[in-house]
């Protein structure tokens, strides 16, 4: 929302951010809760919240040309009934059976989704365009050339699977750095099942870092692996890596397909054999390829220029239905 919103202020439009107070935008903020739900342990029900943003955005309603929403589906309601036209991009995965009434009675809600792979259960949902993500193209350099580690960024979570990627770093016996985070919800799944993979000898877990550590820890990796056992919705940390240069060995699902060309960006394998294969191939890929590919379909320009076209289609076709 960072990335979107300062880019359109950079194309010019008047942007509002209805937000945590603790967040950094170019944007004229409004702030909703004192900091990052994610980050106050104080928090019992993070739905007030998230009822609250949504009658402090519902009062403001007639200030905006069109209203962007992005807390999943439950300012519908809502939102159906505002004078201003909306959109609502899709954040997580929706091949879940109990969505499919629900988009049927909001069909008349434009929606937006990251990837095609997204949208794909939901095939009557109002869908007015697929924007992948992008970011600032000056956020990271590409690095030349690589150390000799093989990086892991993300959660720890059963479908991210960093088992994985600790089985193909042990296969070919080249170090792995794990940055990642521990939600709540996965406290237990990580005591369980992968913190006793750790204490391995070529595993170095670095901890949750933040964006200004990125560039070093994936720009400095062979390649990032991304070994994910869901429908991914989108994955940012592959564009975050070719960014920096580095190839993605990714497991195919979801949005991976979209995002890496097998054999130039990087590997889409389907077995673990397969990945301990491709990580022993990936040093072949350019890493110049690897940073044009970003450029040429990943920057925040490009995100925030597709979102304007929406808009404005958004806002044409309330126009013309309050007309008729």
């Amino acid at each position: 929302m960072s990335y979107l919103s300062d880019e359109l202020v950079e194309l010019g439009h008047d942007v509002t951010l209805f937000a945590s107070g603790d967040s950094v935008s170019r944007a004229a903020l409004v702030p909703i809760c004192p900091r990052a739900l994610r980050l106050d342990p104080t928090c019992v029900d993070h739905t007030a919240w998230h009822v609250l943003q949504i009658e402090r955005v519902a009062e403001a309603a007639a200030q905006f040309d069109v209203i962007h929403f992005h807390i999943g589906h439950i300012h519908l309601p809502i939102a159906r009934r505002l004078a201003t036209p909306s959109v609502t991009t899709m954040h997580g995965r929706l091949d879940l059976p109990e969505l499919v009434p629900l988009f049927e009675a909001f069909s008349d809600m434009p929606l937006i989704s990251i990837s095609d792979a997204q949208r794909a259960p939901l095939p009557r949902a109002n869908w007015a365009a697929t924007i992948l993500h992008g970011l600032p193209s000056g956020q990271f350099v590409a690095h030349d050339s690589a150390g000799d580690y093989l990086a892991f960024l993300g959660r720890f979570s059963p479908e991210k699977r960093v088992d994985r990627a600790i089985a193909i770093t042990t296969a070919i016996e080249q170090p792995l750095k794990i940055a990642a985070k521990i939600d709540r919800a996965d406290a237990e799944y990580f005591a369980g099942e992968i913190k006793p993979l750790l204490d391995h000898p070529l595993v170095e877990f670095v901890g949750e870092i933040g964006e200004s550590d990125k560039e070093a820890f994936l720009g400095n990796a062979r390649a990032l692996l991304f070994p994910i056992d869901w429908p991914e919705p989108f994955g940012l940390v592959m564009i975050e890596s070719l960014a920096c240069g580095t190839p993605v060995v990714a497991f195919r699902g979801g949005s991976v397909e979209e995002i890496i060309a097998h054999g130039r960006t990087g590997f889409i394998v389907d077995t673990l054999d397969e990945a301990i294969e491709a990580a022993r191939r990936v040093g072949t890929l350019d890493r110049h390829a690897c940073r044009q590919a970003f450029e040429r379909r990943f920057t925040a320009r490009r995100m925030a220029e597709d979102h304007v076209v929406v808009y404005k289609r958004v806002i044409e076709e309330r126009n013309a239905h309050a007309a008729a």
